[in-house]
C-alpha cells in the first residue's frame, strides 16, 4: 500500500474565492497553492477563526473536500457547530482566513487496481469524491454509498457522476431508508472489494469495521475527533489505538491519523464523545499500577 502523506507543513494567508451553501452546509474555496500541491485525499487543514482580535484561540479541522494544484486551490465543507465554524461559514469571497496543511496521514491507496467501497455520513462524504478519483485513476472499481439523517444533511449526491452511487438517509427522505452502512455487506460480496474507506461520526466507522472484519475487508477509516492543535501537541484527539507489536497506546487522532485501519482501534472505550484508556494500555493508571506491584515484589525477593 502506498501511504505518502505529501510534503511539508504549511501556513498560508489563503483568500476565499467562493462560498456557497451546500445543503445544512458550507462550501468553501480558499487560494492557497503550496497546500494544494502537497496534500493528498484522507488529509485536513486547520482554520484560524475570528480574525486577529477574537478571543477563539483554537483553530478549527476540516477534512479536505479536493484539491486543484494547477490553480492552487484548497475546497473544505463546514458545518455551523459552534462559534469558530460559524464565522467560517461567514466568510464570503475575497476575505482572507489562515490555514495550516496538508495535517494528517491520508488514505492508504492500493498499490494494483482493486475494488473498493467508500463510505461517507453527512459532510464525511467530503473527501471521498476526490479519493474515488485517485483510486479510479489506478484502474480500481469503486462504489459510493452517502448517508444522513436527512436529505439536507447530505453531501455530494451531485457529485458522483462516474461513481456508481447508494444513497441512505434515516428519515428516508432521500434513497434508502436507513443508515449508510446498511447496504455495505451486499455491496462487499457482489463487487469482491477487499478495501473499504469511511469518513464520517464515530458510531459509523465502528458500524462500518464491524461488518468488514467478519468477510475479510480491510477498513480505513478517517476519525471525526476535536482536534485543538492539529500538530500533535495538545493531546486532546487521542484514541486506543492497537499497534503492529499487539500493545494499544493512545494515538494522537492528527498526528497518527486522522485515518486508521478500523480493526485496530478500540472502538468499545469510544462512547458518547468519550474516550476511555483501556486498564491494558501503554501508560494507563491499571498498567502503571501492575508495573509497580511487579517491581515491588521483585525488590522484596
Amino acid at each position: 500500500m502506498t501511504t505518502t502523506s505529501g510534503d511539508r507543513l504549511h501556513s498560508v494567508r489563503a483568500e476565499v474565492i467562493a462560498a456557497a451553501a451546500a445543503g445544512d452546509y458550507r462550501h468553501l474555496v480558499v487560494l492557497a497553492p503550496e497546500i494544494a500541491a502537497a496534500a493528498r485525499p484522507g488529509q485536513f487543514v486547520a482554520l484560524a477563526v475570528g480574525g486577529e482580535t477574537s478571543g477563539l484561540l483554537l483553530r478549527r479541522s476540516f477534512s479536505i473536500h479536493r484539491v486543484e494544484p494547477d490553480t492552487g486551490t484548497v475546497e473544505i465543507v463546514v458545518a455551523d457547530a459552534g462559534p469558530g465554524t460559524r464565522w467560517i461559514t461567514r466568510l464570503v469571497a475575497g476575505e482572507a482566513v489562515e490555514v495550516l496543511g496538508p495535517l494528517g496521514v491520508p488514505f492508504p491507496v492500493p498499490d494494483e487496481p482493486t475494488p473498493c467501497v467508500l463510505l461517507g455520513g453527512g459532510y464525511g462524504s467530503a473527501p471521498m469524491f476526490w479519493l474515488a478519483k485517485v483510486l479510479q485513476d489506478k484502474g480500481c472499481h469503486v462504489d459510493l454509498v452517502l448517508g444522513a439523517a436527512t436529505q439536507d444533511r447530505l453531501f455530494g449526491a451531485d457529485l458522483a457522476d462516474r461513481v456508481p452511487l447508494t444513497v441512505t438517509t434515516d428519515d428516508g427522505s432521500a434513497g434508502i431508508t436507513g443508515r449508510v452502512t446498511d447496504p455495505l455487506s451486499d455491496l462487499l460480496r457482489t463487487s469482491g472489494a477487499t478495501l473499504a474507506y469511511a469518513c464520517g461520526p464515530m458510531p459509523m466507522l465502528r458500524a462500518v469495521t464491524q461488518v468488514c472484519r467478519p468477510l475479510g475487508v480491510t477498513a480505513y477509516v478517517a476519525v471525526e475527533e476535536s482536534m485543538a492543535c492539529g500538530i500533535g501537541v495538545c493531546m486532546t484527539c487521542v484514541l486506543p489505538v492497537v499497534g503492529a507489536d499487539g500493545v494499544t497506546r493512545m494515538s494522537r487522532s492528527c498526528v497518527e491519523g486522522p485515518t486508521f485501519d478500523g480493526a485496530r482501534v478500540r472502538w468499545e472505550a469510544i462512547a458518547d464523545g468519550r474516550v476511555a484508556v483501556p486498564d491494558d494500555c501503554l501508560g494507563s493508571p491499571a498498567s502503571l499500577a501492575a508495573l509497580n506491584h511487579a517491581a515491588a515484589q521483585g525488590s522484596s525477593r
